[in-house]
């Protein structure tokens, strides 16, 4: 009897976590228009549905891309992963220069939103257990740390 319900219990955990990463609702046609009229030349395109926008990911000239426009086809904020050598003098100098120069430095985004512009998003580490995102702007500005989970 155990086995049964050990397996049943599997089974609908399974279920629910698929059923949780499907589709809620189809993409509208003005942000997928809004999407191929701001970025024309892409391949392989995904879309995820984050409730409050929707989430694209793409490639473009070999190089994959996030981005994010709202429910009526509003661009948000576009991002990409890039190799440290990428950042710019200023923004190393910046974070060589913050209090965080002891942390692990993890990975490197360019971030361009429609709000804030371009900034360079850092994902740093301490001791494996303490996380943050550091976001700078292309002078090298602190804009602001972010703890993340």
């Amino acid at each position: 009897m155990k086995k049964i319900f050990s397996v049943a219990a599997t089974v609908l955990v399974f279920a629910a976590f698929n059923g949780a990463q499907a589709q809620l609702r189809k993409v509208p046609a003005e942000v997928t228009e809004a999407f191929k009229a701001k970025y024309p030349d892409t391949k392989n395109v995904e879309w995820k549905d984050k409730l409050t926008t929707f989430q694209v990911d793409y490639e473009m000239g070999g190089i994959k891309y996030e981005s994010r426009f709202s429910n009526k086809g509003e661009w948000q904020q576009t991002e990409k992963d890039i190799s440290r050598d990428a950042l710019p003098a200023e923004v190393k100098d910046g974070y060589s220069k913050s209090k965080y120069t002891d942390w692990e430095l993890k990975t490197v985004s360019w971030v361009e939103s429609r709000d804030d512009g371009i900034q360079y998003r850092l994902f740093i580490r301490k001791s494996g257990v303490e996380k943050k995102y550091l976001y700078f702007d292309k002078d090298g500005k602190l804009i602001k740390d972010a703890i993340t989970i």
